[in-house]
């Protein structure tokens, strides 16, 4: 393979670790991996000379997605270069004197206040262009909403969520594959939801780390080094990222505080930042393509440890994934003992090719979570269970977005069936309180439980289950009050219960809207008509219609209803005047309180919204359509009307 091919290969394998990791919220190859390949891509095109276009060695973060507005940052968002050579952090830094910081591991937030109120926050996006999430900042723990400064104030800053707040939304979810990975998953996928009150609930922290903008008020002339701008927004009642002044005599010693704090830190790190501390100096040397040269950013040398491996635990899930785990000696890393981690799939498990009494070295990813690093053995003789270990079922390897995992195809599976019932218990579903998992595993072995109807029956084996350790006559009793308040439900949270791949509340939401909530019509559509409602698309089309296709879960689910109390939510005739008819929203509105708003209004009436201007956009509301905004730009470019809400109400409400 030539030096070009094999840049290639690495730009399309970074590409799909890229979006896996920050659009998509999954990971497919652990960061150690990451960087390897990095190293590798960046080594290469220094020696040949040649960058080639969608190399992420130029291209900056994730494209936003489209669920969220997207808007053009006012000052590009580059990333930092990066060295994990502590000289070359000395060397660096010269003469000058500098402030060396966290570099926190969450999601790059860009606020923008005006006359003292929040106005705007956008999401780092692809450094050009991010999504808006001010609604989502607004329920940021310890963010001011309202500040002193009468100017307008852009900063940057990092949201985050607390490894303790990590631990203890982690713990309320009893699927290990709905689990989230880390802290940083956690985060981007609560910062950037469309229901704000999610983000509420996973207590997300700002911390800010650089001033952008301070338009000059009355005597402010503004600041000549990095810590009096620092100085400046706690003033004003941000928490700001702990930083250190150093010179090059004292920038090593610094690091050795980081280093030794990181162990208890709560903030999720994954390195450091050293910044020119004089304003002037670091802007008068520019910026290359992708990096600023006012700034560089260390990364921990990651604490490596030999040990051998002793097996792969197989740990099967609700939907049949069989999770990787490797279990290895013991070994002392950053200060605990690690003798587990987390392998992810089948795809990871052949790349390492790993074979039981293989060398591996290990490490903890940002110091915290174990991983394997490599394999130096690489006997590649571990076999794959054919069987599932829960139920001696046949297994297969299935191949999904480019990644190949394990399944059991025993529809019967024990493990399956207690996940499954742990779900069709859990708060987003039917909330029946008091059937944790360990119950719920005595219930079904003792026979109590086959199928989900089961559960609004339990009163048939009172007498056992007040005898019961761990279990008495109030126990019993809370339980039953529980099972009868869960009959009155609503019908998406039915679906979302049945465990279906793929569908999570939300998508269910959507389905059960389209087909106003018809239950009978759901069971019966096609794929091809699924696929047309915005946000569900081919794979949730594919798994609905499949699990429908079987005769049981129809049969199951008819038996269900019989239990249940639906809500059903009341459309009024001639109301929905909107149906079929797509919109798109853009800039401020005056009408509206927010969006969100407004969306709901367009959706009241049968109507939808999306993120984006398509040639499928009956039209594009902003109050201001000479605006050369994108949207505005893309909905002349396809013929699609511009009104204002003015416009929009006239005609519709």
């Amino acid at each position: 393979m030539t030096s070009l091919e094999r840049m290639k290969e690495l730009i399309i394998i970074l590409q799909e670790a890229s979006r896996a990791y920050y659009a998509e919220d999954r990971e497919i190859m652990s960061n150690f991996e990451y960087d390897k390949l990095y190293d590798e891509l960046v080594d290469l095109e220094r020696k040949t000379g040649i960058t080639l276009a969608g190399s992420p060695t130029v291209s900056v973060g994730y494209e936003a997605v489209e669920e969220l507005p997207k808007e053009t940052h006012e000052s590009p968002m580059l990333s930092l270069g990066k060295t994990k050579d502590r000289e070359e952090l000395k060397e660096w830094l010269k003469d000058k004197e500098g402030l060396l910081s966290w570099k926190l591991d969450g999601l790059t937030i860009v606020l923008t206040y005006e006359n003292g109120k929040l106005e705007k926050a956008v999401t780092r996006g692809n450094g050009e262009v991010g999504e808006v999430v001010t609604n989502n900042a607004k329920t940021f723990t310890n963010l001011p909403l309202t500040i002193s400064y009468p100017g307008k104030l852009i900063l940057r800053g990092e949201a985050v969520i607390t490894y303790d707040d990590f631990k203890i939304i982690n713990e309320a979810i009893d699927e290990v594959e709905a689990k989230y990975k880390n802290p940083r998953n956690l985060c981007s996928g609560s910062v950037r939801q469309l229901n704000n009150e999610v983000t509420k609930d996973r207590r997300v922290k700002f911390f800010a780390f650089s001033l952008v903008k301070a338009e000059n008020v009355n005597d402010l002339s503004g600041f000549s080094t990095r810590e009096e701008e620092m100085e400046f927004l706690e003033k004003l009642g941000f928490e700001i990222v702990e930083y250190k002044k150093v010179d090059s005599d004292h920038v090593l010693e610094a690091i050795t505080f980081f280093e030794d704090k990181i162990a208890g830190y709560q903030i999720p790190s994954d390195g450091l930042v050293l910044t020119y501390n004089d304003i002037e100096y670091g802007k008068s040397l520019g910026r290359t393509a992708k990096f600023p040269r006012d700034a560089i950013a260390f990364k921990w040398a990651d604490e490596m440890r030999e040990t051998t491996l002793l097996e792969i635990e197989w740990s099967p899930s609700r939907t049949g994934l069989i999770n990787p785990v490797a279990i290895f000696e013991p070994v002392d890393l950053e200060g605990t003992t690690v003798s587990r981690a987390s392998v992810h799939n089948i795809s990871i498990v052949k790349g390492l090719k790993l074979g039981v009494g293989d060398t591996i070295t290990v490490y903890k990813a940002n110091m915290i979570i174990p991983q394997v690093a490599e394999n130096l053995t690489m006997s590649d003789t571990l076999e794959i269970p054919k069987i599932c270990p829960a139920c001696g079922g046949a297994t297969e390897i299935r191949k999904v977005n480019e990644v190949q995992s394990l399944y059991c195809t025993n529809s019967q599976c024990s493990a399956k069936k207690i996940k499954a019932f742990t779900l069709f218990v859990s708060r987003d579903a039917m909330n029946i309180e008091g059937l944790s998992e360990a119950t719920l595993e005595k219930f079904i072995s003792k026979g109590f439980l086959q199928d989900f109807t089961d559960i609004f029956h339990l009163n048939r084996f009172e007498e056992e289950i007040k005898s019961m350790e761990g279990f008495g006559e109030k126990s019993y009793h809370n339980l039953m009050i529980s099972v009868e308040n869960a009959r009155k439900t609503t019908l998406p949270k039915v679906i979302y219960s049945l465990g279906i791949a793929n569908i999570g509340l939300a998508n269910a939401k959507m389905i059960c809207k389209e087909y106003k909530y018809d239950i009978g019509a759901m069971m019966n559509v096609t794929t091809e008509e699924l696929s047309q409602i915005d946000g569900v698309g081919a794979v949730i089309a594919g798994t609905f219609y499949d699990y429908f296709q079987q005769e049981q879960h129809r049969k199951m689910v008819e038996q269900l209803l019989e239990e249940l109390i639906i809500e059903r939510e009341v459309i009024e005739e001639g109301t929905q005047i909107l149906s079929g008819k797509s919109f798109a929203i853009t800039g401020s509105l005056v009408h509206f309180e927010n969006r969100n708003a407004l969306k709901e209004k367009i959706e009241s009436l049968g109507g939808k919204v999306t993120g984006s201007v398509t040639g499928k956009t009956f039209a594009l509301i902003n109050n201001d359509a000479t605006s050369n905004s994108s949207k505005n730009k893309k909905a002349r470019e396809l013929g699609v009307q511009i009104m204002t809400e003015s416009e929009f109400l006239t005609a519709y409400v």
